[in-house]
């Protein structure tokens, strides 16, 4: 995991620094892409029956895709208990 010194001053009253900038960008972009695979998921469950797509899917691309989606997911996990654990660390001060 890269590290990357990021100011303790509130964003609020400062300019973003380059590497703040950075992460911006790279949440909008992964906000974008999760609701686009969102997207296409939905359509996929409406449009089609699960067995229809196991039986027309590249089962080895469909095995990674679904690792790839799992890794994904428990790492916003690991972000949701990171969340609840700053907020509960918050409430206690």
């Amino acid at each position: 995991m890269m590290t990357r010194k990021l100011s303790k001053e509130p964003v609020e009253e400062r300019s973003l620094t380059i590497d703040e900038v950075r992460l911006v960008s790279d949440l909008r972009i992964m906000h974008s892409k999760v609701d686009e695979l969102y997207q296409i998921v939905d359509n996929l469950k409406r449009r089609h029956h699960e067995t229809d797509i196991h039986k027309y899917a590249d089962q080895p691309v469909l095995n990674e895709d679904i690792e790839r989606v799992d890794d994904i997911y428990l790492w916003f996990v690991s972000l949701k208990d990171g969340l609840r654990r700053h907020a509960s660390g918050a409430r206690r001060k």
